[in-house]
């Protein structure tokens, strides 16, 4: 049987943690920050943890399960 193939934009967008968490950042930040207050960018640099909402489908493209 075939290995799995993990999804090549999903390991560039996400890292886990020491605890087995996943790590992700935020988005928004990358261009028209011109309009975007400094308390709003200073705010979307930090570092987020994946929602448990959505944690199965990430866990799914990074082959954790």
């Amino acid at each position: 049987m075939p290995k799995i193939k993990t999804n090549s934009g999903s390991k560039k967008r996400f890292a886990l943690t020491g605890t087995g968490k996943i790590k992700r950042q935020h988005a928004y930040h990358s261009h028209i920050l011109t309009k975007k207050t400094k308390k709003q960018k200073r705010n979307l640099c930090h570092s987020g943890l994946v929602n448990n909402a959505n944690l199965s489908q990430v866990r799914e493209l990074l082959c954790l399960k």
